[in-house]
């Protein structure tokens, strides 16, 4: 008795289906690009029943005449592949004569097609078995109506989701589709009602119409030109993050995909402004040549193959490092928390803002007073020191209200800086400093900005540090008295066997006996650090990282916590001139508005986000 039978060709299409048409979703994504594949200017789907119950697409494409709508429902037959050669440079989003024979495989299927200088024709397909082409009534373009999807294999059926969930996926694929072409109108009606109108537009246009004016106010420019590939789009700042990687949109010649490497590209530009457990909001357009890019690796065309992967790997990083690397306050710029939720009560609302470390004790308010005397020269804030002395505050008023406790009494008006204070840049001028931990400003449009004193400062030391690591290592300070430093056996070691790689960063260390590491230089930039709780900082950092991992992430990691280390503290009292240096500094360095953790340095309260708060909208 033979072990192997050929399959009977409608079981044999069932399973090929299987591959193609894993869920309504996939059945919408592959007719709506059929559908722009054939010229479509405006394509409509209708779902019923999650899409299982029905699904319609119409388009005002190219159309088919009776001959290739018989042919397009059969097994290799396309008109995307005119000859051999193309099957290597596919400029086309997939192949008519893929997903239909595997939908009509599966489903009650109709397709009602007319050419713009024909006659329309339909053809029925019901399981897998094929009805005669028949004359119809239609206007040009193409009509294309599945029913009773997953009917001819039940099993199928019962590894869907609800009908709102199947609908959801279905609207998120042609809403891809649509950022991919933006020329295209496109609209999606579920049970009657429609859940996605858009007309056709510009790039820019769609990308806010699809993401929203949010993500379009949060957003920075990216582009690179090389001689194989281009890169346009717009990402969000760090600011604007997501707790999934859902909105991470990747469109490479037209065809959204999720790819791995573009993904991972997209982590490692964000790697150092981003918090652990949160993602990058992005919607990035490449153009490559169609040879240099197999986009036949995945079933559902989802994972591409290019050709010079690390080129490409490479390109798109630098670019989005490149359009990252704003001083804060460029760009758009959200408050830390929903500030269009239902307004919190007073006591709540601060309690939402990190606080790096807990705040001292009767923490004051200390105004930037600054009428004495020009506005201090943008310094850098390591090294700011009074330029001028504040005049003692006038006396206060009699106080009509009692202030709660760790807020000291303030004068009837904050004194003001010199008026082209306030222009110097989109920080604006400080006001004051609260619970010695925070700096209060006002910006030139009159929105209130809280810096962050000890986040802000981090983030200043970490790129100095990277730019001295950079141009050849960070410069070093010996010890006038080299340190010892106790730590557990294992992480001496750890830190030892990468004193090398430490001698760059400035840190300059040695065997002293078991468990013990001689310190003889720390990076100058940092001042006079205790070297125990940075090297066992530093030595914890590197535990999180294989020996495999490159010596470029563990450097990074390691100046994340010199940083650290290396900043002003919460707690600290700051003069005016350093409140004004730390600002103005901020808006100078890249990526300014995230700590080296990936926290906020800064939140920005502008006037409709206080009339939220405060329920006046």
């Amino acid at each position: 008795m033979p072990v192997i039978r050929r399959l009977p060709p409608t079981t044999a299409d069932r399973i090929a289906a299987g591959e193609v048409v894993e869920r309504p979703a996939a059945a919408v994504k592959e007719l709506v690009e059929n559908a722009l594949d054939a010229g479509a200017r405006r394509i409509a789907v209708t779902l019923e029943g999650g899409g299982v119950d029905r699904i319609l697409v119409e388009d005002d494409g190219g159309g088919m005449g009776p001959e290739d709508l018989a042919l397009a429902i059969e097994r290799h037959a396309t008109s995307k592949l005119p000859d051999e050669e193309t099957l290597f440079r596919i400029q086309t989003l997939g192949f008519r004569g893929e997903a239909l024979p595997s939908i009509g495989a599966v489903s009650r299927l109709t397709i009602t097609s007319r050419p713009p200088d024909g006659e329309a024709h339909a053809l029925r397909v019901e399981g897998g078995r094929v009805d005669d082409v028949a004359p119809a009534a239609a206007p040009p373009g193409t009509r294309v109506e599945v029913r009773d999807l997953f009917f001819a294999t039940p099993a199928r059926r019962k590894f869907l989701r609800s009908a709102g969930v199947e609908s959801g996926h279905a609207i998120e694929a042609v809403r891809r589709l649509a950022l991919a072409w933006p020329a295209v109108a496109f609209r999606v009606t579920v049970e009657g009602r429609v859940h996605l109108d858009l007309p056709a537009a510009d790039r820019a246009g769609r990308v806010n119409a699809v993401l929203g004016p949010d993500f379009a106010a949060a957003v920075v420019p990216v582009e690179g030109r090389w001689p194989d590939l281009s890169l346009d789009g717009l990402a969000a700042l760090p600011t604007h993050s997501r707790a999934t990687a859902a909105e991470q949109h990747l469109i490479v010649n037209h065809r959204p995909v999720r790819d791995p490497l573009l993904r991972a590209a997209l982590r490692v530009a964000y790697r150092d402004v981003l918090a652990s457990g949160r993602h990058p909001v992005a919607a990035l357009f490449l153009e490559i040549p169609p040879d240099q890019v197999d986009v036949n690796v995945h079933p559902m065309k989802t994972e591409l193959r290019f050709r010079g992967a690390d080129s490409v790997r490479g390109a798109l990083i630098a670019s989005l490092r490149r359009a990252l690397g704003t001083g804060a306050g460029v760009g758009g710029t959200r408050v830390g928390w929903d500030a269009a939720a239902a307004p919190a009560p007073a006591a709540d609302w601060p309690s939402r803002a990190r606080a790096p470390e807990p705040a001292p004790a009767g923490g004051a308010v200390t105004w930037a007073d600054g009428s004495a005397s020009p506005a201090p020269a943008p310094v850098g804030f390591a090294e700011a020191r009074p330029v001028f002395s504040a005049p003692p505050p006038p006396p206060p008023v009699q106080a009509r209200f009692h202030l709660p406790p760790g807020i000291a009494t303030v004068p009837a008006a904050p004194p003001s800086l010199p008026p082209d204070a306030a222009a110097e840049g989109p920080l604006g001028r400080p006001l004051a400093q609260l619970l010695d931990t925070y700096v209060l400003a006002e910006a030139p449009d009159g929105a209130l900005v809280l810096v962050d004193q000890h986040a802000a400062h981090e983030r200043l030391t970490h790129e100095r540090l990277s730019a001295q690591l950079v141009s050849g290592g960070v410069r070093s300070q010996p010890l006038l008295l080299p340190a010892v430093v106790d730590l557990p056996a294992a992480a001496a070691a750890r830190l030892l066997g990468q004193a090398e790689a430490l001698s760059r960063l400035g840190l300059e260390i040695e065997a002293f006996g078991p468990g013990a590491v001689l310190v003889r230089a720390l990076p100058a930039l940092l001042g006079n650090p205790e070297p125990g709780p940075l090297l066992a900082d530093i030595a914890a950092e590197l535990s999180e990282w294989e020996e495999s991992t490159a010596l470029e992430r563990r450097l990074d990691a390691a100046v994340a916590r010199l940083a650290c280390h290396g900043s002003v503290r919460a707690g600290r009292r700051l003069n005016p001139a350093e409140m004004a240096a730390l600002l103005r500094e901020m808006e100078a360095t890249p990526r300014a508005a995230t700590c080296s953790h990936g926290r906020p340095t800064f939140l920005r309260l502008g006037e409709a986000d206080l009339a939220r708060m405060f329920g006046r909208r």
